[in-house]
């Protein structure tokens, strides 16, 4: 019972602060920059600007599925994004190629997370079935710790994947720092335009927030199961 509880509250927080975020985006959507820029535009003009030309600039289909692809360097722009001419727009658009400096510039947490990748690739598809499966077969075969081992290697992976989510928190505030700081000393954003951005960028920041904090609760309820419940 606790665990569906606990997932129940995951969920309902993430469904809030998701739906906050697209509420903010669609109406920040509304903001046209006065400078008349699309995201394209200033997603190049800020490459430029940091002596970045190896980094190319996609249209990708979707709403909010904007991200920087290091292995390819493609700054990818949701339909929305790459075209409009908006306080979003530019907010998104910077935000990723904050992320495209922070690889030019060697960004010590970019690099680490970017090396967690593959690990976390193997966490998110057996860490909890492993745990699941460890506390099962450990109920079956009595204190025999063959299930004990095989959940505390799906604890690992879980404990891996929340290391993971919690890196990628600087990372995500950094590149929207860049971002915002390069809108603003480039006078690209009218206050209430650049004010805009801020606010878009908070919302999103708080969805991987909630992410790192969803992760870590799940990483204490299961350790709390496993090992709490070890004789």
């Amino acid at each position: 019972m606790e665990f569906y509880i606990l997932i129940g509250i995951i969920a309902l927080i993430s469904l809030l602060v998701s739906n906050r975020l697209e509420n903010k985006f669609n109406y920040y959507a509304k903001v046209q920059l006065q400078n008349g820029l699309s995201g394209k535009e200033i997603a190049e003009k800020m490459l430029h600007d940091h002596g970045i030309f190896d980094v190319k600039i996609i249209s990708t289909a979707g709403q909010l599925t904007d991200h920087y692809n290091p292995l390819t360097k493609t700054v990818n722009l949701s339909e929305s994004v790459y075209n409009q001419r908006n306080a979003s727009a530019a907010a998104v658009s910077a935000h990723e190629v904050g992320h495209a400096v922070q690889h030019a510039t060697a960004y010590k947490w970019l690099n680490l997370r970017s090396k967690l990748v593959p690990a976390v690739g193997i966490s998110s598809k057996f860490s909890q079935w492993l745990i699941i499966g460890g506390l099962l077969l450990g109920a079956a075969s009595g204190n025999t710790g063959i299930g004990f081992t095989i959940a505390v290697i799906g604890l690992t992976l879980m404990a891996i994947a929340t290391v993971f989510s919690f890196i990628t928190l600087p990372v995500e505030y950094d590149a929207s720092n860049r971002g915002l700081a390069w809108l603003k000393a480039n006078n690209l954003l009218s206050k209430t335009e650049q004010d805009g951005a801020k606010d878009a960028l908070k919302w999103a920041a708080r969805t991987y927030l909630v992410a790192a904090l969803s992760s870590l609760a799940m990483l204490l309820y299961w350790g709390s199961r496993i090992l709490g419940g070890r004789d």
